[in-house]
């Protein structure tokens, strides 16, 4: 068995026993008997449990971010800023794990919402970089007079907001979770992007600089995941 395929064995024993059990209950012990190996290889990969559940994360987000350039590959049009949450709202919410960080889900994460180890999986660098940012007021995919800084504030008020509302929602709303990213999308093009569609060609110039700041972004949670 090579290096990646043990670590991934952990990871997803780990992964299994988080959200079965919740952050609190697991121990490394339970985790390294889950995957079939010793106490002490565990901590060959993960310096202590925290660093594993990160981990846990970052190999999800990694994968988020993988779909995400995937669509955009398929479809320039995709890296528009309300098309791009659309599928990150999505991606993220379809993946246990990063829901339950997103959503705030205390009985599945603990003591890991309040963790600095899990703040790079809530920053702005993985909600929507300033390089990111850049490159679409750059190429007219904001409204005008838009800088990218000034969505510091309100876009991710906005977008974890959609995730934050969960579990205020009262049952007999009935809205699946495709509606739930359709009003996000809209809100976001109605707030922060050009009244009149832009032209594809406009998309299409972007998507190479855009694809390579996510690509690289998810690069940095695979590394991050692996160690």
């Amino acid at each position: 068995m090579s290096q990646r395929e043990r670590a991934d064995r952990i990871l997803d024993a780990a992964k299994d026993l988080l959200l079965r059990w919740g952050y609190r209950r697991v121990s490394i012990e339970e985790i390294a008997k889950r995957a079939g190996v010793g106490k002490g290889t565990v901590y060959l990969h993960w310096r202590s449990r925290e660093e594993l559940f990160f981990a846990v994360a970052a190999r999800e987000a990694a994968d988020m971010l993988a779909a995400v350039t995937g669509a955009m590959r398929r479809d320039p049009g995709e890296i528009a800023l309300h098309r791009y949450l659309r599928r990150f709202f999505l991606e993220a919410m379809e993946r246990p794990v990063l829901r339950a960080i997103f959503t705030r889900d205390a009985e599945t994460m603990g003591k890991f919402l309040t963790s600095p180890a899990r703040r790079p999986l809530e920053g702005a660098k993985l909600l929507a970089s300033r390089a990111y940012l850049e490159i679409l007021a750059g190429h007219g995919l904001l409204r005008a007079g838009l800088r990218p800084e000034d969505l510091d504030y309100p876009l991710p008020t906005i977008a974890y907001g959609f995730f934050a509302v969960e579990p205020l929602l009262p049952p007999q709303l009935d809205l699946d979770l495709d509606a739930k990213a359709g009003h996000l999308a809209e809100t976001l093009r109605r707030t922060f992007e050009p009244a009149e569609p832009p032209p594809p060609e406009r998309y299409a110039r972007a998507a190479g600089p855009v694809i390579a700041v996510f690509e690289r972004l998810g690069q940095e949670f695979g590394d991050a995941a692996y160690r």
